[in-house]
């Protein structure tokens, strides 16, 4: 029997054909890693929208079983047995950078005002995109922190600060205590996602220099707190009329890395950058 040697020596791959292979293999990776990573952004986007979306028609609810009355939304402070904080505030913790348990502690979700309102869970209130972590919570084993989401401050019963039927922080803009006080639901957002270097309690506010206007003397506005820009450059925004929406960014400096320690709050908003600032204010409430 004859064997045809040359025939078996050509059963497997020579080593140009396996490089061939593996040059296509990357190029098409190259070709392929964007657009995944982009249809993976859109896919985070889409989740946050449905997150606040499902936040507000909470909210909604709420206001609903309370004769229209909104709910409880405090600036609170300090550790979870501080007398600021309650679970009649729609969220009872106060995010950090270090190993406080207000950072993990899904109790504080899903037992305060809106827990019920939201069948418990407590997932929605994270974007999926918000990964941030100190080092010291990356060091411990943290995939992430709990929440992402803060809620309007001239929305809802604010505490002391409200006491007076108007905001302390913002003096020249309505407070909103039910419902039916908001002109137009579809223009005063109620949720949003805020940069997590800001984000603390879930009281999201913007304070106004009231010696501004006693000493009428020209200032810059602040941002007090920060929004997140998680979606390229925008933030995801619920409205009390129950919608939810993108807003994108326009000012270099509104946009901050979702890192700790980088906001440096308060920050000055100057001319160039006041459209990302005006417009907060202006979906935030109504002038008095």
């Amino acid at each position: 029997m004859e064997i045809n040697y040359h025939r078996a020596n050509r059963s497997g791959f020579t080593l140009i054909e396996v490089l061939v292979v593996i040059a296509m293999v990357a190029v098409f990776a190259a070709l392929l890693l964007p657009a995944l990573s982009k249809a993976r952004e859109r896919g985070a986007a889409i989740v946050c929208l449905s997150n606040t979306k499902q936040l507000a028609l909470g909210w909604q609810l709420y206001a609903d079983d309370h004769d229209g009355v909104l709910a409880y939304n405090l600036a609170m402070s300090g550790p979870p047995d501080s007398p600021t904080r309650t679970n009649l505030n729609w969220v009872n913790n106060v995010m950090t950078w270090d190993l406080s348990s207000d950072n993990t502690n899904k109790e504080t979700i899903t037992k305060a005002a809106l827990g019920y309102y939201i069948s418990g869970s407590s997932d929605i209130y994270r974007c999926p995109a918000d990964h941030a972590l100190s080092s010291m919570q990356a060091a411990s084993g943290w995939n992430c922190r709990i929440r992402s989401y803060s809620m309007n401050a001239l929305v809802g019963n604010a505490g002391n600060f409200s006491t007076n039927g108007y905001n302390l922080n913002a003096p020249h803009y309505k407070q909103f205590f039910k419902a039916s006080q908001i002109p137009r639901p579809s223009d005063i957002f109620v949720f949003l996602d805020e940069h997590p270097d800001s984000i603390d309690d879930g009281y999201f506010v913007n304070k106004e220099n009231s010696s501004a206007y006693k000493y009428n003397v020209t200032t810059y506005p602040e941002w007090t707190d920060l929004p997140a820009s998680y979606h390229n450059r925008s933030a995801s925004f619920s409205y009390a009329d129950g919608h939810a929406s993108l807003h994108h960014w326009t000012a270099d400096r509104t946009v901050r890395p979702a890192l700790p320690n980088v906001a440096n709050l308060p920050q000055a908003v100057y001319n160039a950058d006041l459209v990302d600032f005006r417009w907060v204010m202006e979906h935030m409430s109504i002038e008095n």
